[in-house]
């Protein structure tokens, strides 16, 4: 049975916040109805803030980082190790490295995984970023830090492939993490003994 609105307003609202992932359309009708349960100075910023993130927010130029300025400040930052760069698949793994407090190189953001099944190609990632990244010389470790699933290990062996025959040192993050596993949800220890215990990769698992 379809839900019956008293306000058009509502429903659209409703329906846009159901978009969101993850959020049903009761949780975005809890959503709405809390939202107009504050006043309009709340609200007001609320919605800015989601505007001007859309419409001020920048992406590294160097790692694809979301970024307030053009050069991302863990990019930008001289304390970092530049010679090692840390492989992730998207901006909240960055985040669940550095929660971790051991890595103190430098990150790329593949902005996902290869998958035949989601139309995801190698063309969809910013891999030839970071095989231009390597061919400047001045890398000396890649740490492929993406997800224990069939689409990481595909992309870590793409990546692997990209890179044979250049002079840097290909390491893959100890499984620590369960096969399966989605590098975000990983808690910080774990995930901080992956990084310190890193293997070399081979292109193989």
């Amino acid at each position: 049975m379809n839900q019956q609105y008293p306000s058009v307003l509502l429903e659209k609202a409703v329906g846009e916040f159901a978009k969101l992932p993850g959020i049903g359309r009761k949780t975005a009708m809890r959503l709405v109805l809390h939202l107009l349960r504050q006043d309009a100075q709340t609200v007001e910023a609320f919605a800015g803030a989601i505007v001007t993130l859309k419409r001020e927010v920048k992406y590294c130029k160097v790692c694809h980082n979301i970024s307030d300025t053009d050069v991302c400040r863990i990019c930008s930052n001289p304390a970092r190790d530049a010679s090692t760069i840390c492989v992730v698949e998207n901006i909240r793994d960055v985040m669940a490295v550095e929660n971790t407090q051991q890595f103190k190189g430098l990150y790329h953001v593949l902005g996902g995984v290869i998958s035949p099944m989601d139309g995801i190609g190698p063309s969809d990632l910013q891999i030839d970023s970071l095989v231009e990244r390597v061919k400047g010389g001045s890398v000396k470790e890649v740490i492929l830090a993406l997800s224990s699933t069939m689409e990481g290990d595909t992309t870590n062996f793409y990546i692997f492939r990209k890179l044979s025959g250049l002079d840097v040192k290909l390491t893959v993050i100890a499984r620590g993490i369960s096969i399966g596993d989605e590098l975000e949800y990983t808690d910080e220890v774990t995930l901080g003994r992956s990084i310190v215990n890193r293997i070399a990769f081979t292109g193989t698992m």
